[in-house]
C-alpha cells in the first residue's frame, strides 16, 4: 500500500501505473522464493529514487533498518552511470556492484527489476533501447551467470540480443525451428 501511495502519480513508458513495475520484480523474486525482507524491498526499490517525501528514514521508520538498507542499496546502483564501451570496464562495473553490495540481496532485486525492464522495453525509445540492452549484456546478464542465476541470465541475454540484432535472433531462431 505504501509503495502504491507513493508512485500513485507515476506512470511507465507504456502508460501503466508505474506500481506494476514493483509488484512485478517482487512476483520474480517470489519465484525464487526469496525472503520477506528482499519482496518488501522489492516492492519499495524505486520510491527513494522516485517518489517525493520519502526518505531512508521513512523506510526505516515504516518498515525497519533492514528493508531500508536493501532500498537504499539498490538505489545506489541505480544511480551508477553504468553505460561502457569496453568489456574491461564492463568487468570493472561488475566488480564495483559486487563490492558495494553488502548483501547479495541488494544485487537479486537489482537483477529483477532489470529483467522486468527488458522484459517491457519495447515502449522505449530505439536509442534507449539500445543502450538498456548494452548494458544488460555487458553487465547484468554476466553477473546473473556469476551469481548461479543461468535461467535469468540466458532471458537477460536473448532479450538484449533481440533489441541489439533483431534479424540475427529470428535467423537463429529459425534454424532452431526447421
Amino acid at each position: 500500500v505504501f509503495g502504491a501511495k507513493a508512485h500513485s502519480q507515476q506512470r511507465r513508458a507504456n502508460g501503466d501505473p508505474y506500481f506494476g513495475h514493483p509488484v512485478a520484480v517482487a512476483g520474480i523474486l517470489t519465484e525464487l522464493r526469496l525472503d520477506d525482507a528482499t519482496i518488501a524491498t522489492a516492492l519499495l526499490h524505486d520510491t527513494i529514487e522516485d517518489c517525493e517525501g520519502v526518505t531512508y528514514q521513512v523506510i526505516a521508520d515504516q518498515f525497519g533498518e533492514e528493508v531500508a538498507e536493501l532500498v537504499d542499496g539498490v538505489t545506489k546502483i541505480s544511480k551508477l552511470d553504468l553505460g561502457s564501451k569496453e568489456t574491461e570496464q564492463a568487468e570493472n562495473l561488475r566488480k564495483l556492484l559486487i563490492a558495494m553490495s553488502r548483501d547479495v540481496r541488494v544485487l537479486l532485486v537489482k537483477l529483477a527489476d532489470r529483467l522486468h525492464n527488458m522484459r517491457t522495453i519495447g515502449f522505449l525509445r530505439p536509442e534507449k533501447q539500445e543502450r538498456k540492452a548494452r548494458e544488460t549484456m555487458e553487465i547484468y546478464a554476466p553477473l546473473a551467470g556469476r551469481m548461479g542465476m543461468q535461467s535469468m541470465r540466458d532471458e537477460l541475454e536473448d532479450l538484449s540480443f533481440e533489441v541489439l540484432n533483431p534479424q540475427g535472433r529470428v535467423s537463429i531462431l529459425r534454424r532452431f525451428t526447421q
